[in-house]
């Protein structure tokens, strides 16, 4: 079979295409075993909004079933995170910002036939990526909030070689792609050595105030909340609140910053399929910051950021 243009599969008729829903849960399920057991090495490049950036990656399996990790950018700047089973240890550059402390980075633990409730599922053809053949699979969302995927697997190993975030529209938000891939050597242990620059990342367990003071009166179907932390405001003395949700595959972050007095303008960003969409609630403890940042539609952060209720108190947007 040939490969189908995920895009025309937008615009076109999905459901005229062979169900093939069976098979490609038995892919994705081929993945996230893969990403658990398989150790590998490579180079990958990395586009979004038009910027390309190129990537080394180790990934080791351990005796034992524990995973390391290490990211490395090549080119621009530098950039560096180390993870050992799915939590980062230290990050570099502008990394460091995107790290919430005590926050997770997990492994991605996929459940194939809990994103089938979220997403269409259809192999939809095969491909060639840095040298190795594939099957593409096409993961088209239910809805208006998420993005539909392109994913190009490794027919020997499994492991993800290509992937495509694609709009509503067809347009291309995000690609991911290895040029070279070795799944036959595992990463020597000086290989995932950070360097002198890596930034230990620090634990900080959110408090069961915090835990218990914030939730959402509207998520995205099938979103649920994973984790809660904090953080030190990079703007104030503060400590920031974060609450982490996801769907099993899309994820978006809630940030919850008390304003004590300032004045600080709304706001709504997206680079690539990332949005920031900050809305300013009044409550009866005082105005509050909510920026929810995410690989999700930016109507759907707005949603979002707006619904954010605290117990016990009246929460309304500021106009």
């Amino acid at each position: 079979m040939r490969f189908i243009p995920f895009t025309a599969l937008l615009v076109g008729s999905w459901l005229a295409l062979p169900a093939a829903a069976a098979e490609a849960q038995n892919w994705l399920q081929r993945l996230a075993d893969a990403e658990r057991s398989q150790s590998f090495q490579g180079t990958f490049v990395y586009e979004r909004n038009g910027s390309f950036s190129t990537h080394r990656i180790w990934h080791r399996v351990e005796e034992g079933g524990g995973v390391h990790e290490r990211l490395l950018q090549l080119d621009g700047p530098a950039q560096e995170v180390v993870r050992v089973n799915g939590q980062a240890q230290c990050v570099s550059g502008s990394l460091s910002d995107q790290v919430i402390d005590g926050q997770a980075w997990p492994a991605r633990e996929l459940n194939a036939a809990q994103l089938a409730e979220w997403y269409e599922l259809r192999v939809i053809g095969e491909s060639r990526v840095a040298g190795r053949k594939a099957v593409v699979l096409g993961l088209l969302p239910r809805d208006q909030h998420r993005y539909g995927i392109e994913l190009h697997l490794d027919e020997a190993s499994g492991l993800p070689l290509k992937s495509l975030l694609i709009n509503d529209k067809g347009q291309l938000l995000e690609r991911f792609q290895f040029t070279e891939l070795d799944v036959a050597v595992a990463p020597e242990p000086d290989a995932l050595q950070p360097t002198a620059s890596c930034r230990p990342v620090r634990i900080t367990e959110a408090s069961s105030t915090v835990a218990g003071n914030w939730r959402s009166d509207w998520l995205p179907p099938g979103f649920e909340l994973r984790t809660i932390s904090q953080r030190q405001s990079p703007a104030s003395d503060e400590s920031v609140a974060c609450l982490v949700y996801d769907d099993g595959l899309a994820r978006f972050s809630v940030f919850l910053e008390p304003l004590h007095g300032i004045t600080v303008e709304d706001a709504r960003t997206q680079l690539g399929p990332t949005v920031a969409v900050s809305r300013r609630l009044k409550t009866d403890d005082g105005d509050v910051m909510v920026t929810v940042v995410g690989e999700i539609p930016l109507g759907t952060a707005e949603r979002v950021a707006l619904s954010m209720r605290t117990n016990g108190t009246e929460v309304q947007a500021v106009q």
